[in-house]
C-alpha cells in the first residue's frame, strides 16, 4: 500500500496511480475541468490564457488536457498547440496528422506481418478424404 500526502491539501491519502491527489482533490479537479469544457465549447475563440485566468488554473494543466485529448479548440480557432515531433499548430493529441501517418508507417515497419503459409499441394483433395476404420479388421488381429 503506498500512502502520499495529496499535492494540492497536503492530507495522507492512499495512493493508486496518476497524479498525486487524493479523492476529494480529484473530484474538485474534475468539476474545475467540466466547467473549463463547457466554457471552451460556448467560446471557441477563446484562448488558453483566457481560459486559464478565468478558472484561476495553470496554462500547463490546460495544455495538458489537451493532450490527453480531453480538450479540443476549434478548426477554425487561432488557438492550438505544437505537435511534438515537427511543431506544427495542432488543436488536440500530441501530434498533428501527418506525424501521426509516419509513426504508424514506422511502427508497421518494426512489425511485419506474418501470415501463415498453407501449402496446398495438387493432391489436396485427396489428402482431404474421410476415413473409416473397419471394425471387422481390427477384431481379426
Amino acid at each position: 500500500m503506498d500512502v502520499r500526502n495529496c499535492k494540492e491539501c497536503g492530507k495522507l491519502f492512499n495512493y493508486i496511480s496518476g497524479p498525486p491527489l487524493c479523492p476529494a482533490c480529484k473530484r474538485k479537479l474534475e468539476d474545475i475541468f467540466e466547467k473549463v469544457k463547457e466554457y471552451i465549447y460556448d467560446h471557441p475563440r477563446v484562448g488558453i490564457q483566457e481560459v486559464s485566468e478565468e478558472f484561476n488554473i495553470s496554462v500547463a494543466l490546460i495544455k495538458q488536457w489537451i493532450r490527453e485529448e480531453r480538450l479540443a479548440f476549434a478548426e477554425d480557432s487561432m488557438i492550438g498547440i505544437d505537435c511534438e515531433l515537427c511543431g506544427a499548430l495542432i488543436k488536440t493529441g500530441r501530434y498533428c496528422k501527418a506525424c501521426k501517418v509516419k509513426l504508424a508507417r514506422k511502427l508497421q515497419e518494426l512489425y511485419p506481418s506474418q501470415r501463415p503459409v498453407v501449402n496446398r499441394s495438387k493432391d489436396y483433395r485427396e489428402n482431404a478424404k474421410m476415413r473409416f476404420l473397419d471394425p471387422d479388421r481390427n477384431n481379426d488381429k
